[in-house]
């Protein structure tokens, strides 16, 4: 069974490689526009009909015409707009930050939900202050007791 399962993963690995190096190799602009914002509007391109979208699209469509890769149309781009072009911030120097930050945030919240759980587990299981543990022989009898009423 897990011979089928690595199998199907290569299989799938074999047909998403040559697609991606296709897509960074010949991308198009349907590919390509969600990832810059209309300096504009502060909406993704996708999603924008501004005028300035439409510049912005001219631009991307003028350098996939002249056969740059979608890594060096992001260059140009941040060459020509500035870094606010970039839907995703660079994952690089300072703007790492804003990848890190939200993975650190729901990790630390899950560790005090999970402190939380745990101290509440522990007060909350043990008897109640003022009573006393019953002893073995005398959980033995209490428990005869009640499965001669059950029965």
């Amino acid at each position: 069974m897990s011979f089928a399962v690595a199998l199907l993963a290569a299989m799938a690995l074999a047909v998403a490689t040559p697609v991606a190096l296709a897509s960074e190799q010949h991308p198009k602009l349907t590919d390509i526009e969600g990832d810059y914002m209309c300096l504009l509007c502060k909406v993704p391109l996708d999603e924008s009909n501004s005028p300035a979208a439409n510049q912005e699209r001219a631009v991307i469509r003028r350098l996939i015409a002249q056969g740059l890769t979608a890594s060096q149309i992001k260059k140009e781009m941040v060459a020509d707009y500035g870094s606010d072009v970039l839907a995703a911030p660079p994952d690089s120097g300072f703007n790492i930050v804003a990848w890190w930050l939200p993975i650190a945030g729901i990790c630390a919240g899950a560790l005090a939900l999970a402190y939380g759980v745990w101290r509440w587990n522990r007060r909350h299981g043990d008897p109640p202050e003022g009573t006393t543990k019953l002893d073995a022989s005398l959980e033995r009898r209490l428990d005869e007791e009640l499965a001669r009423f059950d029965g």
